[in-house]
């Protein structure tokens, strides 16, 4: 069957009103450009004369300003799942504008499969090959592709050339049964391969191809700050340790870290500890850091779901493929994510935390536990079956107006039961096999900026004699005074008790 090629414009012109759309990549990396910025377009013009236009949206995770700002600035998005990182579209899910559910990572393909989330009319899918036969190879993103690819009415593909074809062959394509059929996933090492190299479509379902040769719209990281660079240092020298007790074995064992400045500079201390090995990754996100520490042979191997790296580096791994070709593979984010495969290889995940309360609980995704910041993505997945699970965050925000750990968190997304180990640039607080008291005065130990200790020991005081020292009237205490006067420091005690 011949391919159909056609403009975005024209492949704008199949999306109607009410339809949800499946869009392809995991963060900018292969996420459509072309045609969702046609879309936006299109609904602008259709508001202009007065015509209703949205559709609802399904992604892998965040995607690129030409996907999610666009549609965002197009007042085009009915609702959106599951995660997110544009500042326009996330003005417009904290209004209330946008209907917006925030989800763990591994399961938006399956809950799409198992229906609970309603029909894919279209997929859109960036590819750098695609054949007759409806064989789609991807580009730098999977993300849920394989599934939408499947479950859509029409697909769509974005073919772009600023991808070489070269890329063929780094993608591990499997899609698990559903229940009651499903089988183990057989990924038992790392660079285990299971699946295969592109995703099969019936061909009749491509109604169109569109050409494009636009770049990942990946942004830099900041350089590496003496705070993000101490927070990194402790990270290494506590996994050193648990390498010289024995609890971690000596060969090691493979690291899930998440997306940013902090995991790009708790990497880099990782790769620059002596007593660290080198390491696998089996992580969502190779970023910058990975390509570095795979230069360096810090890192041998890194399965994630996407290469969501810088352009400059980029075009680097591109420049030297036959190199970096070994070193990496790209997977759905259901097996990138997945608990079963997470808990058997015995991952030490290391992600952030927005806030941490003196408990353990961690908050990743609410300020003041309302306003929603980008989602939970992935760091649930990894953090409740991990071989142990480590939350690291800066003390303090806003020159000190925010304590990063407060007596209850505003929203709960890592509950104590699944924290084991929170690092800030002041130290480390080891939570195994403590009791909630225990978990606190380590905590507060080790963990808090010396302008906030006094305080958080004064709040313990207030309820000493219970098995989880909380008070109800005080514990959003610090909350409240940072909302009524911007700064947490001015926080007692006394106004909400007695």
């Amino acid at each position: 069957m011949a391919l159909r090629f056609m403009t975005a414009e024209e492949a704008a012109s199949i999306v109607k009103h009410g339809d949800n759309l499946g869009f392809s990549g995991f963060t900018p990396a292969g996420s459509p450009k072309e045609v969702p910025t046609a879309i936006a377009e299109r609904a602008m013009a259709e508001h202009a004369n007065g015509k209703p236009f949205k559709i609802g949206m399904f992604t892998g995770a965040s995607t690129g300003d030409s996907l999610d700002g666009a549609l965002a600035r197009a007042n085009a998005i009915a609702f959106r799942t599951p995660y997110q990182a544009n500042s326009d579209l996330k003005e417009l899910l904290n209004s209330g504008d946008v209907n917006y559910y925030d989800m763990h990572l591994s399961q938006i393909a399956q809950e799409l499969r198992y229906g609970f989330l309603g029909k894919v009319d279209i997929a859109v899918i960036e590819a750098c090959d695609v054949t007759e036969n409806g064989e789609i190879f991807l580009t730098t993103g999977v993300g849920i592709s394989p599934t939408l690819a499947r479950l859509a009415k029409k697909i769509i593909i974005e073919l772009n050339h600023k991808h070489p074809k070269s890329l063929k062959g780094v993608h591990d394509i499997y899609e698990p049964l559903d229940p009651p059929f499903r089988k183990e996933i057989p990924i038992f090492n790392v660079n285990d391969r299971i699946g295969k190299e592109f995703i099969k479509v019936d061909p009749s379902k491509i109604i169109g191809v569109v050409e494009t040769n636009r770049a990942d719209e990946v942004g830099g990281f900041a350089p590496i700050a003496p705070v993000t660079a101490k927070i990194g240092e402790n990270v290494a020298a506590f996994l050193a340790s648990q390498i010289r007790s024995g609890v971690i074995p000596k060969e090691f064992l493979p690291i899930q870290s998440g997306v940013g400045n902090i995991a790009n500079a708790v990497l880099a201390s990782l790769g620059a500890n002596p007593d660290i090995p080198p390491f696998k990754m089996y992580t969502e996100v190779i970023q910058d850091s990975v390509i570095d520490l795979m230069k360096d042979g810090n890192v041998t191997f890194a399965s994630g779901c996407s290469l969501t790296i810088s352009p400059t580096v980029l075009e680097e791994v591109y420049n030297n493929f036959d190199y970096f070709r070994s070193k990496f593979i790209l997977r759905p984010q259901e097996l990138s994510n997945n608990p079963e495969v997470v808990r058997r290889l015995g991952l030490i995940t290391i992600n952030t935390a927005l806030e941490a309360d003196i408990f353990g609980n961690v908050n990743s995704t609410h300020v003041l536990g309302k306003h929603m910041i980008n989602g939970l993505g992935g760091s649930g997945d990894f953090t409740r079956n991990s071989f142990f699970s480590i939350f690291t965050c800066p003390s303090i925000a806003k020159g000190g107006k925010i304590s990063a750990i407060v007596p209850m968190v505003s929203h709960v997304d890592h509950s104590e039961h699944s924290v084991k180990v929170i690092i800030t640039e002041q130290g480390i607080a080891d939570l195994r096999g403590k009791s909630p008291i225990q978990r606190a005065q380590t905590i507060i130990e080790n963990c808090v900026h010396p302008s906030y200790k006094e305080m958080l020991w004064d709040y313990i005081k207030l309820e000493e004699k219970v098995h989880t020292p909380q008070s109800l009237a005080a514990c959003f205490g610090m909350h409240v005074q940072f909302a009524k006067t911007g700064d947490m420091r001015e926080t007692q005690w006394g106004d909400y008790i007695g």
